[in-house]
């Protein structure tokens, strides 16, 4: 043994794990995080009332993620049906003692903080499939009886969160779902015949408006107007979309500059600290502030991948990669809502957007992400640290 190994031998394992995570993604994190205070401190007029807070709950989802890291992948494969099991009980929770805002009825208030239990099963439903295919054998993933089992798995939370009602969530769990089933290795066509069944399905929808079996909201019928000609009611029901555009042309290449933003200093940008944040960014600090922000987004993603395609246990690399795809979703369903390219739907802005489950949920996904990096099996030569 060199004396660099003796060394390194001698470091509490404790901190071997803490040296062995993905430090470049927790920095990237941390970047992002960031520009969210900048925008929250500037959206509030030079007041520290959401950034603060903000703050404190980035902090707290630190340390939740630091936590995650050093506990070992496969506790996290143990325990996932449980978890699964428990946000479903969360869920029909918010149906008997849930708190409304907003017009839903989303929360349950436990005093200190309103949990969103939605926001949780974001990253259930992701352990509960990687666990369910790092046990099937790969010859029956695609197999009929064994594709209807997390299709179940799937569309029992997307039916209660549809009830509170949250259609932006269920898209997202349907979604992020269907790619962690796709990345198992499900064959293609369940997903053509699922998307000739989702082209009828929206087909049915619009048929159904004014009917006595009226398949959604009457004001989610008023997001697909707005959405397909916000002009038509520019002071009513296309009020959010028309004011997001304004803030987002009117930024230009280099922004209007820090806190000079008139569209959300003036209050005529809605939500302007939770869905709609990412106009604000745009409008002050322009094309070149978005992309910035973009380009962060990208970076996460693409250390998620790298690390999940090194990684030699089915479960750890598809949470990862599922984890990963999720994150994708979250940002990209918001900024194509803000810019008038798919519906309102209420989706925040992940890590820059004002919200307490939202932050906490996401940093323990990425808590997981750092668990499987961290206990991943290493070659020969990689990772001395950590010593099998």
């Amino acid at each position: 043994m060199s004396y660099l190994e003796y060394n390194v031998a001698r470091v509490p394992q404790g901190l071997q794990k803490v040296l062995a995570m993905n430090w470049a993604l927790v920095l990237l994190i941390a970047a992002t995080a960031g520009i969210g205070f900048i925008v929250l401190y500037s959206v509030a007029g030079g007041d520290w009332r959401w950034a603060e807070p903000q703050m404190y709950r980035f902090g707290l989802g630190l340390g939740v993620m630091f936590v995650a890291a050093m506990i070992p992948i496969w506790f996290w494969r143990n325990v996932s049906a449980m978890a699964y099991g428990l946000t479903l009980v969360l869920l029909l929770a918010v149906e008997f003692v849930g708190s409304t805002g907003g017009g839903a009825q989303r929360w349950i208030d436990l005093g200190f903080m309103r949990l969103q239990p939605s926001e949780l099963m974001k990253v259930s439903l992701v352990l509960m499939l990687a666990a369910y295919y790092d046990w099937l054998p790969p010859s029956r993933v695609s197999r009929p009886q064994w594709v209807l089992v997390p299709v179940v798995i799937i569309l029992v939370p997307v039916f209660l969160v549809l009830k509170q009602p949250d259609l932006g969530t269920s898209i997202l769990l349907v979604t992020g779902g269907g790619a962690v089933m796709f990345l198992a290795g499900v064959h293609w066509a369940y997903f053509a015949t699922v998307i000739a069944g989702a082209v009828g399905l929206v087909t049915a929808v619009l048929q159904s408006r004014g009917t006595d079996w009226q398949l959604i909201k009457d004001y989610q019928y008023r997001r697909i107007d707005t959405f397909l000609n916000p002009e038509t009611d520019p002071l009513g029901a296309g009020y959010h979309i028309t004011q997001s555009k304004i803030a987002l042309g009117s930024g230009g290449w280099t922004g209007k500059g820090f806190m000079q933003g008139t569209q959300a200093r003036l209050n005529f940008l809605p939500e302007k600290h939770t869905d709609f944040i990412f106009t604000t960014l745009a409008e002050e600090f322009g094309f070149i502030g978005a992309l910035s922000l973009l380009v962060l987004y990208l970076l996460i993603i693409a250390f998620c991948v790298v690390s999940a395609l090194r990684m030699k246990d089915r479960f750890a690399a598809l949470v990862t990669l599922g984890i990963a795809v999720a994150f994708f979703l979250f940002f990209a369903v918001n900024m194509s809502m803000v810019m008038g390219l798919a519906p309102v739907v209420g989706v925040p802005l992940p890590l820059v957007s004002y919200g307490g489950s939202a932050m906490l949920v996401l940093m323990l996904a990425f808590g997981i992400v750092q668990s499987a990096h961290v206990h991943r099996p290493r070659a020969a030569g990689e990772g001395r640290l950590l010593r099998r």
